[in-house]
């Protein structure tokens, strides 16, 4: 199997003033008609980092243009006049397009280490960590510039990222992959199911770290991509050294919580300097969106919370790679 890491990495870069002045990352992508529209995750600065979303488009999925000029979702559009939204994934069912993202209602200030985690402190001092926790919510759009929140998926006491809805329904129903921080000794994938996407069933486990470059934390990246095979998973696996590294799964078609393979290796990894080196943590691959087109995969990641990279493998070549677990 071989991954080719794009020549015009990084693809998106930050520029300009105000509100993607600082940083560009964790895009979600989605092919609709002949064109891929990918939704940023951009900030302003970085004290505070307030970050919003922004959507580009592209003809053939590596250079990508700005459709419009402003943010088509931001924290105060949300009613959070002091916050910030995070990672979007994409996807669209049934004519309508479903964004999951995470969102803080107060912005921190990131004061970046240069070896792994940077050091977040809130804006407003008397700030409880609790009432500050990151919060996973849907939203839904018509055209992708102008979205409505849908549902909130969990509460102010649970601090939860990395949600991630299949792109079709299964069973009848909604499946949601997400990460929430407090359960279990180790952050790992759990599901949940629902029949209209507002009320969900409690999270059960899904998967958790079993490798070393995983180390020991898990999360759900893209969306999961329909394959002949089954459902296609890629996810993120960050090691005691907080290098964040891309894995794979195998979903069955009608059961994805049996996992039918699995890569034992990483198949994404932090090579490169624009990988290794940005504004914030150090060392970092983060899909957030798969493409596939004309059995290509176009796989867009995160490069150290700075900058947009892509990565294209042959679908069947990944499969084909990965290591079954029946």
């Amino acid at each position: 199997m071989k991954i080719t890491k794009c020549g015009e990495n990084p693809i998106v870069r930050a520029g300009g003033e105000g509100w993607r002045a600082a940083a560009t990352f964790n895009p979600a992508v989605i092919r609709d008609g002949d064109k891929f529209y990918m939704l940023e995750r951009a900030a302003e600065g970085l004290r505070p980092f307030v970050c919003s979303f922004g959507l580009l488009e592209s003809d053939d999925g590596v250079h990508f243009t700005p459709a419009e000029e402003q943010p088509v979702l931001t924290a105060r559009a949300l009613g959070y006049e002091e916050g910030t939204v995070e990672d979007p994934r994409l996807v669209k069912i049934d004519g309508l397009f479903y964004l999951t993202f995470a969102y803080r209602p107060y912005t921190y200030n990131c004061y970046p280490t240069g070896v792994g985690v940077p050091d977040y402190t809130p804006l407003r001092g008397e700030l409880d960590k609790g009432i500050n926790n990151t919060r996973s919510a849907v939203a839904v759009s018509e055209d992708l510039r102008t979205f409505r929140l849908f549902s909130s998926v969990n509460g102010a006491e649970v601090d939860e990222r990395d949600n991630v809805l299949f792109p079709e329904k299964i069973g009848g129903k909604f499946w949601l992959l997400r990460r929430p921080k407090q359960f279990g000794d180790r952050p790992s994938i759990y599901y949940s199911t629902s029949e209209d996407c507002r009320t969900w069933s409690e999270p059960e486990l899904f998967a958790s770290p079993l490798y070393d470059w995983e180390g020991g934390k898990i999360g759900a990246g893209a969306p999961p991509v329909r394959t002949d095979r089954g459902w296609l998973l890629l996810y993120h696996g960050v090691d005691g050294r907080d290098v964040y590294r891309v894995g794979a799964m195998l979903l069955d078609k009608d059961d994805p919580t049996r996992v039918l393979a699995r890569t034992a290796a990483c198949i994404l990894e932090p090579t490169e300097y624009y990988e290794k080196f940005g504004l914030v943590i150090p060392n970092v691959v983060f899909p957030t969106a798969c493409v596939e087109k004309e059995g290509l995969l176009y796989i867009y990641y995160g490069c150290c919370d700075t900058s947009i990279s892509l990565a294209t493998v042959r679908v069947d070549e990944l499969l084909d790679s990965m290591e079954s677990l029946q």
